[in-house]
């Protein structure tokens, strides 16, 4: 089916297949398809191009976030075709499954207040690796009216327009801190229960996974420096567990070592307790043994990596200095 309606942007650095990929699964299914290149060296501009697609080729003097390129690729969408009224965002390493964008239209078509909503995403290969696999696991997000949605969703021009898009100063997180704008407007998000797209993560070595959870780190103290005011609270939780266990329990344990002949040191304990309530949480919610086990150690391992992450983004914010992408990709 032909979309007249819907716009689509695609955004990407270097994904070779992966965008050969995303941009096969929506040519010739919407108005107009745009790509973001972000100076790829792999011949990704060319393949677009010769599939048809707009390509916009940033200027790399100004410093890249997808934000920016998302940004400016809803400009180009809007000025070729401005009756466009509703734009499907995608991250270059993904593939939109058959019958989304017909969902998604028909969701906001009939929900007046809704402005973006987001499917499922999956994992190409969930068994490639532990790291793939947990990004899996991560997208499974409950279904219905949500506070955020993701890199992939269909948003309504009207209400993307009302908050000037995305933020494109943020290197992570943008998504969310957009949708925070959207709801103080009155929008909704929802999260449909279909599927949505397929991503390759190809993620196969620890040194990725920490990368992407540095990054993470960094967004959730960036956003609630944004909006971890009343009533929104956004990412306040998360960022004050991330220095409670990243920096508090382990600068009590050892800077008490001395006084208290090393039963500080107990206190470390109460990792193995976490990773146990997380674990039997899961377990509770179906989850496998091993997936179980996998998810709770990444989320207590990774606590340590989002510090890094957290006190990247104070570093920035204390010396006025610009943020640095943090990319886990090859």
């Amino acid at each position: 089916m032909y979309l007249q309606r819907v716009g689509l942007v695609a955004i990407g650095r270097n994904e070779g297949q992966r965008l050969h990929q995303c941009l096969l699964s929506v040519v010739g299914k919407v108005a107009h398809v745009v790509y973001v290149d972000s100076g790829s060296t792999d011949g990704s501009v060319e393949m677009a191009r010769s599939l048809g697609v707009d390509v916009v080729e940033l200027d790399l003097s100004i410093p890249f976030t997808a934000a920016r390129a998302r940004n400016a690729g809803f400009t180009h969408l809007l000025q070729a075709n401005p009756q466009i009224e509703f734009v499907q965002f995608v991250d270059g390493d993904c593939e939109v499954v058959g019958g989304w964008l017909e969902r998604a239209q028909q969701e906001l078509d009939t929900q007046a207040k809704v402005a973006v909503v987001c499917g499922r995403r999956r994992e190409r290969f969930p068994n490639q690796s532990i790291y793939n696999r947990l990004c899996d696991m991560e997208w499974d997000t409950p279904v219905g009216e949500a506070k955020a949605c993701g890199g992939d969703s269909m948003m309504r021009v009207e209400a993307f327009q009302q908050v000037d898009g995305f933020n494109p100063t943020l290197i992570a997180g943008e998504e969310p801190e957009l949708c925070v704008r959207l709801r103080q407007q009155g929008w909704k998000i929802m999260r449909l229960d279909a599927e949505m797209t397929l991503h390759d993560a190809q993620m196969t070595r620890f040194s990725q996974w920490w990368k992407r959870s540095v990054r993470a780190g960094h967004a959730y103290t960036e956003g609630a420096w944004l909006h971890g005011h009343e009533p929104e609270r956004h990412w306040v939780k998360e960022s004050r567990s991330i220095w409670f266990w990243g920096l508090g329990i382990p600068v009590l344990a050892i800077g008490l070592a001395w006084p208290t002949y090393g039963l500080s040191l107990l206190l470390l304990g109460v990792y193995p307790l976490l990773a146990s309530r997380i674990f039997l949480n899961l377990r509770r919610q179906n989850i496998s043994t091993q997936d179980a086990a996998l998810y709770a150690l990444s989320c207590v391992v990774g606590k340590f990596a989002q510090l890094g992450g957290a006190i990247r983004f104070l570093q920035s914010w204390l010396l006025g200095t610009k943020r640095v992408l943090v990319e886990y990709k090859n």
